[in-house]
This record gives C-alpha cells, sequence and structure tokens, in this order.
C-alpha cells in the first residue's frame, strides 16, 4: 500500500512554494519503505510506499513511454498479469512486472477509458507531458481514498489522507450543512467532508485538469442491480423447475467467481493473513484462502466483557479450518488511550464504534503479515444487514390505503413511547424513503435541535439520499435492493471502508476486500429478491453457495457484527472521560454543550440508551480538539485524560 500528494497549478512559483515533503511525511505509515518526487512545469508529485513487490521494480513515481507519462498510484491491480498480457499482444512493451507500469500502459493505449479495465483497490494520478494533462480516478466501490482541495489561486491538490491538506497557509473551516449530515449518518456523505474546502474523488469517477482549464469529473461505474422481477418473466411457463434451475446456476455462479476473486487478491510477495470473525462473510475468505495458503495467519479482536466477543465462534471457526489463530482482548483503558490516535488516523469524524477493534487486530495483524483479507462489502451486495428484513415485516401495511397512514401514524404517535406495536405502526405508515437513510441513522432532524447550533432551515437529512430514491424507482428496484443501493452510495463508501482502510494502514498494513471486486458485484446484482432475503435468513443464496466452504456452526449463525460496549462504558468506567472531553472542547460555537451533557447524564442514569449519540458527538469533538484546534495526534493534556 501507499500514500500520495499530487499537485497542479498554472503558476509554478506558487506551486513550488507548497511544503510537499511535510505533506509527504505526515502521511508515512502508508508507505514506511520508499519515498520519491517529480516535478515539471504545472505539476509536482510525491508518493510513499509500502513494499509488497520489490521496491526497485515498483517505485513511484513512475514513467513511461520515454517519461511522457508520470504516475502517483495508490491500491492493487489484481488482473495486472492479464492486463499486461493483453498490452504486450497489441505491441506494448514493459520494463517491470508492477502493476503501477500497467496502469501506465493501458492508459497510452486505451486513454480515459482504461479504468474500465482495471480490476481491483485503486487511486491514481497520470501526468501527460506532452499534452500538459492530469488525469486520475478513483476504485469503482472507493476502496482507497482519494480527496482533493482547491486554493484560491487556483491550484488544485490531490491526497490519500485529508491531514496531507492541512499543511497550507490558507484557513480551514468547518462546513456546518456536513456537520448536520454527520450527526446523521456518523460521517459526513460524500462527495463533502465537514472541511468546507476539502473534497473527496467520488467513488467510480475518474477526472482531468488541464493548464487554465477547470477540473473535470466523470462517473466510469455506477452499481446498478437487476430491475424488480425482470428476470421472472421467463420462469413462468415452467415455475417450479425453472425456478430449481436459476437458483442451483446462481449459487454455483456466486461460489466460482468469490473463489477466483480470493484467489486474485493473494497474489502477492509478502505474508498474507485475515481478519476472522464469528460470522458467515470472513469465515468464507479465510476458508478458500487457506486451499491457497495453507498457513494462513488469522486475527480476530475482543471486549473483555461478557456478550461482546466472537471470540469463541472465531476460535472453532480457526480450528475447524485449521488455520493459525490469534485472539486479540481489549480493554476499556486500551480504548481511552488510543482513541485520540484512532480519530487522528481517520481524518474525517467517524463515529463508528466498530473502528476500534479493527485499529487493535489491524496493530496485531502487523506484527505477523504484510497484508489481510476481509469480508466488508458482502452484506452490501448479498443483503446481509437485519434491516433488509423490514420490508417483509411490514409487508402487512401495503394493504392500507395510503390516504390513510397519515392519520394511523399520528395516532399511533400519540401512543407511550415503548408501548408494544407503537414503533411497528409508525414505521409500517412511514414511506421508505422517509425511514431509511442508510445503515445508520444516530440523530433525527428534530433531535438535532437540541444538539446542533441552529443552521439553514432548507439542511434536511432528505437532500443526502432523495436523488438515490429517484434512481430507485426509475431502474424498478424493489423495496430491499433499495436499501442496499442507498447503502452502497452512503454507509459503505463513508463509514465501512474509510474506517477498513485507515485503521490498518495505521499500523503500515494492506486490507484486501475480495467481496467488492467487479466480478463478484456482476453476480450479486443479478440475485433476486427471494435468493436475498427469506424469513429470519439474509443473504440466502450466499449463504447456501457456502455450504461446503463455511463451517457448520457458523452457516446460519445470526449476525452479531463488531459489537463495542460503549453503552456500559459511557455509563461506568468512561463516564468522567467523557464528560471532561464535552465540557472541555471548543466547540460551543456548533454544539449546545449543556444539552450534550444531559443526553449523558441520562444515559448514566438509565433513562434512555444514548450512547450511538453520545459517540457521535465526542468523535466530532475530539476530531475537533486535533484538526480544527491544531492540537494534533496526542494532545489531550488539556483535558486531564492519561
Amino acid at each position: 500500500m501507499c500514500g500520495f500528494v499530487g499537485m497542479v497549478s498554472n503558476n509554478s512559483e506558487s506551486l513550488n512554494q507548497l511544503p510537499l515533503e511535510e505533506m509527504m511525511n505526515v502521511i508515512a505509515h502508508r508507505g514506511p519503505d520508499d519515498a520519491g518526487t517529480f516535478g515539471d512545469q504545472h505539476v509536482r508529485l510525491g508518493f510513499r510506499r509500502l513494499s509488497i513487490v520489490d521496491i526497485e521494480k515498483g517505485h513511484q513515481p513512475m514513467c513511461y513511454a520515454e517519461d511522457r507519462y508520470t504516475i502517483i498510484f495508490n491500491g492493487e491491480i489484481y488482473n495486472a498479469p492479464e492486463l499486461r498480457e493483453q498490452l504486450i499482444d497489441a505491441g506494448l512493451s514493459f520494463q517491470t512486472n508492477s502493476d503501477t507500469e500497467v496502469i501506465l500502459a493501458a492508459y497510452h493505449y486505451y486513454g480515459d477509458d482504461c479504468v474500465s479495465k482495471l480490476r481491483g483497490m485503486f487511486s491514481f494520478i497520470i501526468w501527460d507531458k506532452k499534452e500538459s494533462r492530469l488525469f486520475g480516478a478513483r476504485d469503482p466501490f472507493g476502496i482507497k481514498p482519494l480527496f482533493y482541495r482547491e486554493l484560491r489561486d487556483g491550484t488544485i491538490i490531490f491526497a490519500s489522507e485529508k491531514k496531507s491538506l492541512f499543511f497550507l497557509n490558507e484557513p480551514t473551516y468547518i462546513e456546518g450543512e456536513a456537520a448536520f449530515h454527520y450527526l446523521t449518518f456518523q460521517y459526513a456523505p460524500e462527495p463533502h467532508t465537514v472541511t468546507a474546502n476539502i473534497m473527496k474523488v467520488e467513488p467510480g469517477h475518474s477526472f482531468s485538469w488541464k493548464p487554465y482549464e477547470s477540473l473535470r469529473m466523470y462517473t466510469y461505474f455506477t452499481p446498478t442491480f437487476i430491475e424488480k422481477e425482470k428476470n421472472r418473466k421467463w420462469l413462468a411457463p415452467f415455475k417450479r423447475n425453472a425456478l430449481k434451475i436459476e437458483k442451483d446456476e446462481m449459487t454455483s455462479s456466486i461460489k466460482n467467481t468469490l473463489i477466483d476473486s480470493v484467489k486474485c487478491h493473494m497474489r502477492s510477495d509478502v505474508p498474507v493473513g485475515a481478519f476472522l470473525s464469528g460470522g458467515i462473510d470472513s469465515s468464507a475468505i479465510v476458508a478458500i484462502a487457506k486451499q491457497f495458503h495453507p498457513n494462513l495467519n488469522t486475527f480476530t479482536a475482543e471486549f473483555d466483557r461478557d456478550g461482546f466477543s466472537e471470540g469463541d465462534v472465531a476460535e472453532e471457526t480457526a480450528k475447524a479450518l485449521d488455520v493459525n489463530h490469534t485472539r486479540v482482548k481489549i480493554s476499556v483503558e486500551d480504548v481511552m488511550k488510543e482513541l485520540p490516535k484512532i480519530l487522528w488516523q481517520m481524518d474525517e469524524p467517524v463515529a463508528d464504534p466498530a473502528a476500534i477493534p479493527l485499529y487493535f487486530v489491524a496493530q496485531e495483524a502487523s506484527r505477523h503479515v504484510t497484508v489481510v483479507l476481509s469480508g466488508e462489502g458482502a452484506d452490501e451486495l448479498f443483503g446481509g444487514y437485519n434491516i433488509y428484513r423490514e420490508p417483509q415485516s411490514l409487508k402487512m401495511f401495503k394493504a392500507i390505503p395510503n390516504r390513510l397512514k397519515p392519520s394511523l401514524k399520528k395516532i399511533a404517535e400519540q401512543l407511550p413511547v415503548g408501548m408494544r406495536g407503537r414503533s411497528f405502526i409508525i414505521r409500517g405508515c412511514t414511506p421508505l424513503e422517509d425511514r431509511f437513510v442508510g445503515n445508520a441513522k444516530i440523530f433525527t432532524d428534530v433531535e438535532k435541535e437540541d444538539i446542533l447550533i441552529p443552521g439553514s432551515p432548507d439542511w434536511k437529512t432528505s437532500n443526502i439520499v432523495k436523488q438515490l430514491y429517484a434512481e430507485a424507482r426509475n431502474a424498478n428496484y424493489d423495496d430491499v435492493t433499495t436499501m442496499q443501493y442507498v447503502d452502497i452510495h452512503t454507509w459503505l463508501r463513508g463509514d465501512i471502508l474509510v474506517k477498513a482502510d485507515k485503521m490498518t494502514m495505521a499500523h503500515s498494513l494492506e486490507l484486501r476486500v475480495p467481496f467488492l471486486d467487479p466480478q463478484v458485484f456482476d453476480v450479486a446484482s443479478k440475485i433476486p429478491l427471494r435468493g436475498k432475503i427469506q424469513g429470519t435468513q439474509t443473504k440466502l443464496w450466499l449463504r447456501e453457495a457456502l455450504a461446503d466452504i463455511v463451517p457448520n456452526h457458523v452457516l446460519h449463525r445470526k449476525k452479531l457484527g463488531f459489537p463495542v460496549p460503549i453503552r456500559h462504558w459511557l455509563k461506568d468506567e468512561m463516564y468522567d472521560w467523557a464528560r471532561s472531553w464535552i465540557q472541555a472542547s471548543n466547540t460551543d460555537h456548533l454544539f449546545h454543550k449543556k444539552n450534550c451533557l444531559q443526553l449523558l447524564e441520562d444515559h448514566r442514569l438509565g433513562k434512555i440508551d444514548a450512547s450511538r449519540k453520545i459517540w457521535t458527538i465526542l468523535t466530532y469533538m475530539i476530531w475537533h480538539h486535533q484538526y480544527i484546534e491544531k492540537k494534533g495526534e496526542d494532545d489531550s493534556s488539556v483535558y486531564n485524560i492519561s
């Protein structure tokens, strides 16, 4: 894995005044093994590298075609060997075995369309000296990050991590609307960040720039699912036998494609391991990886509190698969000590507590291996979240005329909170696009009025997802597929993949996600509703496809996720710690601090479970302390926190 900084400008003098070396050094954890720079009249490129293959063969910035093209690239191209052979057949030559050179050759041959040929995770920038043109792209799902910032003089700076973009004289300031949305999603939805003048290149996008022209963005990939019942019509004359044939063909395709993806993702010259929880996704990855790497190392994180550990199940799975297994136990003291470092590495405030076990398990894994496989993306692609069962449970409300639902909902809202059936009726009478905005929904817009200093009345959570729902309607998706579509465009790229990349790279560890492969998605996108959700079961056909691969005790186990005991900690061991952060935080211009403290107190007294809300507030305040107040990674002295 790698990290880079690239900058372009109409003014070469101002370009040379920018602190490229400092911007590179702050992301040295992404590339501790090698560094390099490149400069031309309108461009400067800087690169840090973690060696996965021989350094001499992959040194960057790398040039191609008699130095016409120069690239900085973060990621892995898994089909590089096959693509290299195709390009050689087309008459191109290579000096190295590096996938970096394959991207350059593909760009030389295919032009901007080269991105559609790449199977992997990537963000890259290519400078074409002959055309004085910059071209770059980010992978289809957003596995690898790419930030950018445009300065007042028109200079544009790209970076693998946002923290590199704070090394500038121009001020950084909070984006109020992004903070508003953060309180809903527990992250700032892309392409925005919580910093007003820093943006993200969106997944599946490429871009270009030429001197005295504006930056241009292009969409080259949009995740598309099969339309509702589109592939059911041809089954009607055959029904039962045809349905079975379709299911058998699909499950076989799922299995074979996933095996191929894992095999490709294991291409490496360094030790490869895998994260292993108690669920089917990581267990499937480990079971397949074991076929190609008999001495596979696996790693599991757990907390020293009953009910918040998948360690025993993971241990049982590891024994069944005969892999070398390490369990990492985490204490609340560990969390309080390391949380500022965790959030510093995160770049953005991302309030998902699951980042905590990921940070610690990555720390341990980095002592044994350089690359790890993980199961991110399976839930979004195959329909794995429990919330995806909701449309089925609310099916009875389809029989109620829409004109009656607002009145029924209003009656239910008058019932005492906590009364059985109240929430069920309210949800059933609320349209999907008003009740589901992605996998996390921390504060409602009404609740924010007590927490956030008022902004614009035009700020609404629905603004983030309304376009996605319009696209889903136009594509004729069923409700479950619509929820998947929303999650892929919000939760997956804004939370899941952010913490996966940042928590592993914090320890110079490369993480690979075989489920998020274009060929795996192509298969998953064709699965009908009956292959995703049935009764209480999720990811139905994925489970059936893996029945002879995954141990039986995992196959139909209820999804636990990464449970983190913040509900208990914030009542007990973390209460004083959390109160100190809220009181001392220099965020009075953003938050009603009195109400934040009252929320913490109500949680301590057991009046409500406000743990996720409090954690979201705390995460933002610690991030603000580090990046906006410029206290840095380790300074917590003003809070009397050791």
